[in-house]
């Protein structure tokens, strides 16, 4: 079965093609990072409040290797065409990209977004690029978090059923 969102999945030239675009016609590109290793409310909610900052959000999704990195080997959950797939399927989301890095600076600088978000449990000075696009300009901003939400808890409770 082919999947739902194919055209919102992007590789790096394509993305900045799409970004042009954007600019020219003056809009407000955001940008915001993550695992989505199984997509639950906190991660919605958060998306919907990242995708009032601009016109057009880019979600960048580490490979599978990079969630491995991250969160051990019995991480992701999910598959980095499935979570890719899932995000593409959220109105709030206009594009999605892989990057296999710790963090998805070499992305950050390509693009330059006009706003960079992450969620609360984030400070702003700890998010990665946030130098960067503060640099020429741009937003960095930490949103709220939406405590009893999130993808270890879901997975540990589920361990326990």
């Amino acid at each position: 079965m082919k999947p739902s969102t194919p055209n919102k999945l992007k590789n790096l030239p394509a993305l900045l093609k799409e970004a042009a675009r954007f600019k020219k016609s003056r809009k407000k590109i955001v940008f915001t990072n993550g695992c989505f290793d199984i997509l639950h409310v906190g991660h919605v909610r958060y998306l919907s409040e990242a995708k009032k900052l601009g016109d057009a959000l880019v979600v960048a999704i580490n490979t599978d290797a990079s969630v491995k990195k991250l969160k051990g080997p019995e991480r992701p959950v999910t598959r980095q065409e499935d979570r890719a797939e899932v995000l593409g399927g959220l109105s709030s989301v206009d594009y999605v990209i892989f990057f296999g890095e710790n963090t998805p600076e070499k992305v950050i600088h390509a693009l330059r977004p006009d706003v960079l978000v992450k969620g609360g449990d984030w400070k702003v000075e700890q998010i990665a690029g946030g130098s960067f696009v503060k640099s020429y300009g741009g937003k960095v901003k930490s949103l709220p978090f939406y405590n009893g939400f999130s993808t270890t808890g879901l997975i540990e409770k589920i361990r326990k059923i």
